[in-house]
């Protein structure tokens, strides 16, 4: 049986919909959710999806996702730019990681443009908005497919 894969969410993300919708959309975490959620059924596939705005948390849920999921899908917001301590966690899971951003990072701000999870993911999505999440369960489903045969 596959395990399901995990869906990390950083800080801000909860108030999608409503912070700066011309930036990062006009659906919120939980139509995120729950297309991400239909979309891995189609395949196959169950989602962990979860949120949190505090960086140790996110942490402790990648350390479990090593044991736990098939794969990661992660959203680590402004913590993609800073935090050495979810790269670090993230180099431990020697499992597909996909990482996400409903922006295009290289379109923003120069500071969003280097993010440390991209050091450890398998591959990058950025800039397709919510849709980004589907593309991500379809690639994390190809690899394990890849990797159990």
């Amino acid at each position: 049986m596959t395990l399901p894969i995990y869906v990390l969410n950083g800080p801000t993300l909860n108030l999608l919909g409503t912070r700066e919708p011309e930036i990062y959309g006009s659906m919120t975490l939980a139509d995120i959710e729950q297309a991400v959620t239909a979309h891995a059924k189609t395949l196959g596939l169950k989602i962990v999806f979860r949120q949190s705005n505090h960086e140790g948390e996110l942490v402790d849920w990648i350390q479990e996702a090593r044991t736990k999921a098939s794969g990661l899908i992660i959203n680590a917001a402004a913590y993609s730019h800073t935090s050495v301590a979810i790269l670090d966690a993230l180099r431990t899971v020697e499992k597909p990681i996909i990482e996400v951003h409903l922006s295009n990072l290289f379109r923003r701000e120069p500071y969003r443009r280097h993010s440390y999870v991209t050091d450890a993911a398998t591959g990058l999505i950025c800039g397709l908005k919510d849709t980004g999440y589907l593309l991500a369960v379809d690639a994390i489903a190809r690899l394990i497919k890849v990797k159990t045969k």
